[in-house]
Formats: C-alpha cells, structure tokens, sequence
C-alpha cells in the first residue's frame, strides 16, 4: 500500500472531534417526516407496479413493467439498508421487523443475511482478509487474489473489466440465492422466521408470473425483471469502493482514515441522490453509518474541511467516472491472469 495513501496515525482523538462538530449541527437527529414520505413513496410505487402488472396482463408490455419493478425493487432494498443502519427508526426490534418485511418478504433477499454481510463490510471496508464485498469469488481485486484465483474467478478475471456489467444481470439471481444458502448457518437470527418470509415471496411471485401470464412471457419477464434489479444494484454500490485503496493488517489506520481512504463520494446532486439512496456520500456514510440520509449532504462540507485540516485524502467524482475508476482497477487486478503470471 502506498505510503502517501495509507498515512498511519495513532490519533483516536480525530475521529471524536468530527464526530463533536456533526453532532452539534444537529445532523445525527432523526427525521422522520422525511423517511415517512420515502417509504410512502416507495411503497406506493411498489403496489402501483404490482397493480400495472395485474392491468397489463398477458402482454409483451409487461416487459416495461419488469423494468419499472427492478428500479422499485431497488429502490425497497435501499430502504432496508437504512432500516439495518437504525437510521429510519432507532428501536433494534422495530427497524428488524420492518427490515424482515422489506428485504425477505417485498423483494425475497435475507435481510439478517444482509445485516451481517454488511456489518462486515463497515468494520473493514476493502480489507482483503476481512471485507466480504471484496472476498475473491467470481471477481479478483487484487492482484494477489489474482494469483491466488481458482475456478471461475481465473477463467475470467483477466477480462473481468469488460464482463463487470454483463456480469451484474446476475446479481439478483445472485442474491435470492445467497439468501436461501444463508437459512443453513446456524448463527443466522430467526431462521424459521426469514425462510418463512422468503419462502411466501418467492411462491407469490412465480405464482403470479405463471397464473398472469403465459409460461414464455413468464420466463421473459423474470428474466427481465431479476437482470434489471442486478444492474441496478451493482450500479449502485459499485462507485462507493471499487477502485478504492485496499488496507491490511500492515496498515494501522484509525477509525476516521480506515473510513475515508477507502470510500469515494459522487457528484450529480438531487437526481444521483435519489438513483443511489444517498450512498453517493460514501466517505460520510461510512464515518456516520446512522445518520439520515438526507443529513449526508449536509454533512459533506463539515467533513471534507476537516479531512483537509487533518490532510486525509477526500476522494470525490462524477458518477461515470467512479465507473472508469473501478473498471481500471478490476482490469489492472486481473493482469497477471491475461499475462499468464499468476
């Protein structure tokens, strides 16, 4: 890792003064008027394309339909990120309640599955040994991992790059069954509960598909619909860390420059807000995982000055070029694979 990147600091404190000024900007308070209209929103587009679904009926249009409930799909598992955050409410038993809702039964992913893969994730974001969004599987992101790389991961990790969005309309599929691989780890929180959500939606949507229409059509619009919502989601959560530096164990990173070094922002204002749920202020996100969402932008220029008092790097770009960065990166971690020195 480089030395001018991964700056090491034993300076606890920093982290504590930042925290001090957001709190006292009030930025750290609920808001529930706004999540209130969010999941008002949210929930009325889902039964409003449910309800176009059942207008539709067994037409080709419905393909239309599949598009718009892929971007609503998203949208609901947005919300069940903050839910897990404690952002939309603070009480554990009824953020999980609603979290089980919106995850497993509205759009069929583990929501406690979920909760500790990401919980994970925030501890040690893009740590290699203990980030399991960067656990080498089908991509590799790094070259060790490269050289490392069995199975799928060496047949394509050299052309990673350019199979990265092909790759994403399999992410929902993805997602539904790591979900159902998750019911047999014994240390997964109600488990009978979560295979019983699960189990309704997956039977209530093929039920529907293949009573509403005909088996062809069927086919099409799952196929349409899982590939959209991947997309999607990959889109999503894809400017945040890839590309992004990669600690180790090697690197004695604070709290605050553990957080800030490894995430980017994204510029684009309210439009990018609303695609990304807000996870375009990454770098804010991960310092104050419960903040409200739309606190984030308030957030950013208190942040971003302090980085530039402390001298932490602040990384932040357009959306496309959050996009050419982690595609250079996964190209650049996949070399040895095209090389043949792995």
């Amino acid at each position: 890792m480089p030395e001018k990147t991964m700056t090491r600091s034993a300076r606890g404190s920093d982290f504590a003064r930042l925290s001090r000024r957001v709190t006292e900007a009030g930025l750290l308070d609920p808001r529930p008027g706004y999540y209130a209209l969010r999941l008002g929103i949210v929930g009325g587009l889902y039964l409003g394309g449910w309800a176009a679904f059942f207008v539709v009926g067994d037409s080709w249009y419905q393909l239309l339909v599949a598009v718009f409930l892929a971007v609503v799909f998203a949208q609901v598992a947005l919300v069940a990120h903050d839910l897990a955050h404690r952002q939309v409410l603070r009480a554990r038993s009824a953020a999980e309640a609603a979290g089980l809702v919106a995850g497993n039964l509205a759009i069929g992913m583990s929501y406690g599955w979920w909760m500790d893969k990401h919980t994970r994730h925030h501890a040690n974001p893009n740590h290699a040994d203990h980030d399991p969004d960067v656990a080498p599987d089908v991509l590799v992101w790094s070259r060790e991992q490269a050289a490392e790389s069995r199975g799928l991961a060496r047949l394509i990790g050299g052309w990673q790059a350019y199979l990265f969005f092909p790759l994403l309309t399999l992410e929902g599929f993805n997602l539904h069954v790591s979900s159902f691989r998750a019911l047999t780890r014994p240390h997964l929180r109600r488990r009978g509960l979560e295979a019983a959500l699960l189990t309704v939606h997956v039977v209530a949507y093929l039920g529907v598909l293949f009573t509403v229409l005909s088996p062809g059509l069927a086919v099409a619009f799952l196929l349409v619909h899982q590939a959209v919502f991947g997309v999607y989601l990959g889109c999503t959560f894809a400017p945040n860390h890839k590309g992004m530096p990669m600690p180790s164990d090697e690197d004695k990173l604070d709290f605050l420059r553990k957080q800030v070094l490894t995430s980017r922002n994204v510029r684009g204002g309210r439009v990018v807000d609303t695609l990304l749920g807000g996870l375009n202020y990454q770098i804010e996100h991960h310092l104050f995982p419960g903040m409200p969402t739309p606190n984030l932008r308030r957030a950013q220029p208190i942040v971003r000055r302090y980085c530039a008092e402390l001298g932490v790097p602040y990384l932040e770009c357009g959306l496309f070029e959050s996009y050419g960065q982690a595609l250079r990166h996964l190209h650049e971690a996949g070399e040895p694979l095209r090389t043949g020195r792995a």
